[in-house]
């Protein structure tokens, strides 16, 4: 668990479900990243995420208000096994960041995403670290700019995608 000014953030567990299908099923949040899921698809991609924890030691994060256990998105580590070409192997783990509607705009991905870097930097340390964000999504692409991540090249992921990385 990582605690920030304003914010918990902990593995996903199952009471999680209801919050996160929520989150998935918004258009607005999943705009850049496909349609809005079912809530089947919700609760296969929350138990991936949750097995992830068991076979890496890092994955994604439920992100809480400290003050009031509200739900509000989502960031950490994965190895997502994105078929994207051209590939980059060795694969660096990829950060990722998805947040509620009602959460955008309050700078709760920023402090979130900067501590689950620096979790990520002191636990396992990897030598790099990439993210995989859709060239209209410009809000995600200033986040990683803001982190650190500097454009790598513009893959191919389900159509266009930019890719960043991030040293250390």
């Amino acid at each position: 668990m990582i605690e920030t000014e304003r914010l918990t953030l902990r593995p996903y567990a199952l009471g999680d479900f209801d919050a996160y299908a929520a989150m998935v099923a918004d258009p607005v949040v999943v705009r850049h990243a496909g349609a809005p899921m079912t809530g089947e698809e919700a609760w296969a991609r929350l138990l991936r995420y949750i097995g992830h924890w068991s076979v890496f030691g890092h994955g994604l994060f439920a992100v809480l208000d400290k003050a009031n256990g509200t739900y509000l998105g989502e960031t950490g580590f994965m190895d997502f096994r994105r078929e994207v070409e051209p590939k980059l192997l060795p694969s660096p783990p990829e950060a990722a960041w998805v947040f509620t509607s009602a959460a955008h705009g309050k700078g709760y991905a920023f402090e979130a995403a900067d501590a689950a870097h620096r979790w990520m930097a002191e636990g396992q340390a990897p030598a790099a670290t990439q993210c995989i964000i859709a060239p209209a999504n410009s809000d995600s692409i200033r986040l990683a700019e803001k982190l650190g991540y500097v454009l790598h090249d513009r893959p191919h992921y389900r159509g266009p995608a930019l890719r960043f990385l991030r040293e250390g």
